[in-house]
């Protein structure tokens, strides 16, 4: 009894200690119970410590001394940066000293450790590695014993633990001390534990039933869905993340009410009471012209926005307004910017023409006597001033497929060439070759082969004008 009593003692001293050097966080205490088991057989003296220090390391049938009950208490404090300062005190009954089988011997200790726990580094789960250094105050006793009776030493403690978090404050521990001591006679031995580890003592700065730990407003009372921040409109949003927070509105606009419901929250609706378009910042735009109603000079007819939403004449009625029309007094199509397009039948004279170019044998070079039908080409092309033409090359299978497509190439090229020089704007023709992939007739008959051997001219796809340089 006289240890029990410096047990209690000691762990009184120690507590207090760690209590005054402890910072204030939110649920700094811990309280675990357990069951203890000591062995003295890896590291006694007299132990086979040749054949390994951990040989035999869990050997419990053999080397552990447990004692089947609450045998170990500990009360830790946290003191901030992961670290954990614990007391602990625990009893058991010794009967295996080593090899040696001893009468049930009294074993009490104290001890007190700084303890780093891995958790953070492992994003704070429930797995939770835990390793510490310490010392304490160990005492053996047995009236009937000879050389063991009241054996008592101070000892350096190194230790290994988990804890198996499965609520916030509720943990199952496991743990290891080495414990070296100061006294030969007692011997080095091991301490393993496990129990139950609980925390507590968290703070609650305003009062709303949330730990600061977990209040991400802590100096404000809040609501438990929002982590402990206020809703001060009680439209579901807290008041962090509502651009409104003293009027009620809806979570898709943040918080803020869209009174006229057109989806333009208020705060960015310049027309709050009228429903409206979302691109014209909630006003109507009744004739869709895309100028809203109160800036719109006719607001029941459409016009552009440089004729304050008013329309443009039509004057040859072709579909395309005066002012977008490069053929305004006469009608086209609105492709061709209110410009008339080249009909099948004039791109058929077109092509009609462009069969009868000739070029020299294996090269690109026009022959005079295409020159005739070269200029009729021109001329037509100068009736349609804002179309563009494509002049495609085109050989027979005779020759490699890279010769023929460079050649059908250079020929295209040529002709280009040719109408640029006659007058006929360079950003309104484009030019490609694509030897023998295009045949219209067989390769099999050198009629065939003839009518392959061309040129086409057909009308750009993409009707725009091209760069000058092309």
């Amino acid at each position: 009894m006289k240890h029990l009593s410096r047990l209690i003692v000691l762990s009184m001293i120690v507590l207090g200690i760690s209590s005054a050097s402890a910072q204030d966080q939110n649920n700094p205490w811990a309280l675990s119970i357990g069951t203890n088991a000591v062995d003295f057989y890896p590291t006694n003296n007299g132990a086979p410590l040749s054949n390994g220090f951990f040989d035999e390391y869990f050997n419990a049938g053999d080397h552990w001394n447990i004692l089947p009950s609450v045998s170990q208490l500990t009360v830790g404090r946290y003191i901030g940066a992961g670290l954990v300062a614990e007391i602990d005190g625990s009893i058991n009954q010794i009967s295996d000293f080593g090899d040696r089988a001893v009468d049930d011997l009294s074993y009490y200790s104290v001890d007190g450790s700084i303890n780093y726990s891995l958790r953070a580094m492992l994003n704070d789960g429930w797995f939770d590695p835990v390793v510490g250094i310490g010392g304490g105050y160990t005492w053996i006793g047995n009236q009937d014993a000879d050389d063991l009776e009241n054996l008592d030493a101070p000892t350096l403690n190194g230790s290994l633990g988990i804890n198996f978090w499965f609520t916030d404050n509720l943990a199952i521990f496991v743990e290891s001390k080495y414990k070296h001591a100061f006294e030969p006679e007692m011997g080095q031995h091991f301490q393993h534990s496990a129990g139950l580890k609980f925390i507590f003592g968290g703070t609650d700065t305003d009062g709303d039933g949330i730990y600061d730990k977990n209040d991400e407003c802590p100096e404000t009372p809040g609501l438990p869905e929002f982590n402990g921040c206020p809703d001060s409109d009680g439209d579901g949003i807290q008041d962090s993340m509502d651009d409104c927070p003293n009027e009620a509105g809806l979570a898709e606009f943040n918080g803020c009410p869209d009174t006229d419901g057109d989806g333009v929250p208020d705060p960015e609706d310049d027309c709050p009471e009228t429903p409206g378009l979302a691109e014209l910042n909630g006003c109507p735009d009744a004739d869709g012209d895309g100028i809203p109603d109160n800036e719109d000079e006719c607001p029941e007819e459409a016009g552009p926005e440089e004729n304050n939403g008013c329309p443009y004449e039509d004057t040859d009625g072709d579909g395309v307004i005066d002012p977008e029309d490069d053929c305004p007094e006469v009608a086209g199509t609105v492709a061709n910017n209110g410009c008339p397009e080249p009909t099948v039948e004039v791109i058929n004279e077109l092509n009609e023409y462009s069969n009868t170019v000739l070029f020299d044998f294996n090269k690109a070079t026009i022959r005079s006597e295409s020159e005739k039908a070269l200029n009729s080409i021109i001329e037509i092309m100068e009736e349609y001033p804002n179309t563009v033409f494509h002049i495609g090359g085109h050989t027979d299978s005779v020759g490699s497929d890279e010769y023929n497509l460079k050649l059908s190439k250079e020929r295209a090229a040529s002709v280009r060439q040719f109408l640029v020089d006659g007058g006929i704007p360079a950003n309104r023709l484009t030019s490609e070759g694509y030897g023998e992939s295009r045949p219209i007739a067989t390769n099999s008959t050198e009629a065939g082969r003839q009518e392959n051997r061309r040129v086409e001219i057909s009308l750009d796809k993409d009707k725009e004008m091209k760069d000058s340089n092309m």
